[in-house]
Protein backbone atom coordinates (compact mmCIF):
# COMPACT_ATOMS: atom_id res chain seq x y z
CA UNK A 1 0.00 0.00 0.00
CA UNK A 2 1.48 3.19 -0.65
CA UNK A 3 -0.39 6.35 -0.34
CA UNK A 4 0.80 10.08 -1.03
CA UNK A 5 -0.42 13.04 0.04
CA UNK A 6 0.06 16.48 -1.46
CA UNK A 7 -1.90 19.83 -1.62
CA UNK A 8 -0.36 21.27 1.87
CA UNK A 9 0.71 25.07 2.47
CA UNK A 10 0.12 28.17 4.42
CA UNK A 11 -3.09 30.14 3.99
CA UNK A 12 -5.18 33.03 5.67
CA UNK A 13 -7.90 32.09 7.38
CA UNK A 14 -11.05 32.07 5.53
CA UNK A 15 -8.98 30.18 2.18
CA UNK A 16 -9.20 27.10 0.87
CA UNK A 17 -6.87 24.41 0.09
CA UNK A 18 -7.46 20.99 -2.07
CA UNK A 19 -5.50 18.05 -0.88
CA UNK A 20 -4.76 15.11 -2.95
CA UNK A 21 -3.55 11.95 -2.37
CA UNK A 22 -2.47 9.11 -4.99
CA UNK A 23 -3.00 5.59 -4.07
CA UNK A 24 -1.50 2.47 -5.43
CA UNK A 25 -0.65 -1.02 -3.89
CA UNK A 26 -4.30 -2.09 -3.20
CA UNK A 27 -7.34 -2.16 -5.13
CA UNK A 28 -8.52 1.61 -4.66
CA UNK A 29 -12.23 1.35 -6.16
CA UNK A 30 -12.94 -1.00 -3.47
CA UNK A 31 -11.80 0.65 -0.38
CA UNK A 32 -13.58 2.56 1.96
CA UNK A 33 -10.89 5.83 2.56
CA UNK A 34 -11.10 8.58 5.20
CA UNK A 35 -8.62 11.66 5.61
CA UNK A 36 -7.66 11.81 9.58
CA UNK A 37 -5.34 15.24 10.90
CA UNK A 38 -2.98 14.60 13.42
CA UNK A 39 -2.76 18.45 15.35
CA UNK A 40 0.71 19.44 17.30
CA UNK A 41 1.06 17.25 19.65
CA UNK A 42 -2.06 15.38 19.59
CA UNK A 43 -3.36 12.44 18.66
CA UNK A 44 -4.84 11.31 15.22
CA UNK A 45 -8.94 12.84 14.69
CA UNK A 46 -10.53 11.15 12.10
CA UNK A 47 -12.42 14.49 9.47
CA UNK A 48 -13.82 12.74 6.58
CA UNK A 49 -14.49 8.97 4.61
CA UNK A 50 -16.04 8.71 1.50
CA UNK A 51 -17.28 4.86 0.24
CA UNK A 52 -16.15 2.66 -2.75
CA UNK A 53 -17.95 4.47 -5.48
CA UNK A 54 -17.96 8.04 -4.16
CA UNK A 55 -21.72 7.92 -3.30
CA UNK A 56 -21.79 8.12 0.23
CA UNK A 57 -19.30 10.51 2.32
CA UNK A 58 -19.24 10.93 6.04
CA UNK A 59 -17.69 13.85 8.46
CA UNK A 60 -16.83 15.60 11.29
CA UNK A 61 -18.86 18.03 13.57
CA UNK A 62 -15.19 20.10 13.68
CA UNK A 63 -15.45 20.44 8.98
CA UNK A 64 -19.00 19.66 8.50
CA UNK A 65 -19.95 21.54 5.78
CA UNK A 66 -16.92 23.35 5.18
CA UNK A 67 -14.88 20.19 3.87
CA UNK A 68 -15.76 18.04 1.06
CA UNK A 69 -13.97 14.49 0.37
CA UNK A 70 -13.91 13.02 -3.19
CA UNK A 71 -12.74 10.77 -4.99
CA UNK A 72 -11.76 9.72 -9.03
CA UNK A 73 -11.36 5.85 -9.43
CA UNK A 74 -9.94 6.04 -12.67
CA UNK A 75 -7.07 8.14 -11.61
CA UNK A 76 -7.08 6.11 -7.78
CA UNK A 77 -6.77 9.86 -6.32
CA UNK A 78 -8.58 11.03 -3.00
CA UNK A 79 -9.36 14.49 -2.98
CA UNK A 80 -10.47 16.92 0.31
CA UNK A 81 -11.56 20.19 -0.76
CA UNK A 82 -10.95 22.72 2.32
CA UNK A 83 -13.06 26.37 2.46
CA UNK A 84 -13.32 28.42 5.32
CA UNK A 85 -10.42 27.39 6.98
CA UNK A 86 -10.00 28.22 10.39
CA UNK A 87 -6.42 28.15 12.86
CA UNK A 88 -7.46 25.29 14.32
CA UNK A 89 -7.54 23.72 11.22
CA UNK A 90 -3.20 23.55 10.97
CA UNK A 91 -2.64 20.22 11.59
CA UNK A 92 -0.80 17.31 9.25
CA UNK A 93 -3.21 15.50 7.24
CA UNK A 94 -2.84 12.37 6.31
CA UNK A 95 -4.30 9.71 4.07
CA UNK A 96 -5.96 6.04 4.79
CA UNK A 97 -7.99 3.34 4.53
CA UNK A 98 -10.89 2.45 6.12
CA UNK A 99 -13.76 4.36 8.32
CA UNK A 100 -14.42 6.25 11.30
CA UNK A 101 -15.22 3.28 13.25
CA UNK A 102 -11.48 1.18 12.00
CA UNK A 103 -9.05 3.33 10.24
CA UNK A 104 -6.69 3.06 13.18
CA UNK A 105 -6.40 -0.38 12.23
CA UNK A 106 -5.45 0.48 9.12
CA UNK A 107 -2.89 3.23 10.72
CA UNK A 108 -1.59 0.15 13.13
CA UNK A 109 -0.59 -2.26 10.16
CA UNK A 110 1.35 1.27 7.94
CA UNK A 111 -1.67 2.08 5.22
CA UNK A 112 -1.84 5.17 5.62
CA UNK A 113 0.63 8.27 3.90
CA UNK A 114 2.91 10.25 5.30
CA UNK A 115 0.81 13.66 5.34
CA UNK A 116 0.76 16.94 4.20
CA UNK A 117 1.00 19.74 6.40
CA UNK A 118 -2.27 22.30 6.85
CA UNK A 119 -0.79 25.90 8.41
CA UNK A 120 -3.63 28.13 8.67
CA UNK A 121 -2.38 32.00 9.87
CA UNK A 122 -2.28 35.17 9.47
Amino acid sequence: VQLVESGGGLVQPGGSLRLSCAASGFIFRNSWMSWVRQLPGKGLEWISAINFSGGVTDYADSVKGRFTISRDNSKNTLTLQMNSLKPEDTALYICVLGTANNYRDFVERGKRGQGTQVTVSS
